[in-house]
């Protein structure tokens, strides 16, 4: 996943300023203790964060 396509994803589902705050702050257990920003920052494919990210804030799963 491009990084622009998950920040598009962050957006709609979570709002432009939560969004930010969320992949910012939240520290995420499915990325070993890091944010999600620290987990892209590090390599992993923005795909994985954006399903940690809706399995913790319990996204329907036909939106991940």
């Amino acid at each position: 996943m491009r990084l622009t396509e998950f920040q598009e994803l962050l957006h709609t589902e979570f709002g432009v300023s939560r969004g930010d705050v969320l992949l910012s702050d939240h520290v995420l257990p499915a990325m070993g203790g890091r944010t999600g920003a620290q987990a892209i920052e590090d390599g992993v494919d923005p795909r994985d964060v954006w399903r940690a990210l809706c399995g913790e804030f319990d996204v329907p799963r036909g939106r991940w």
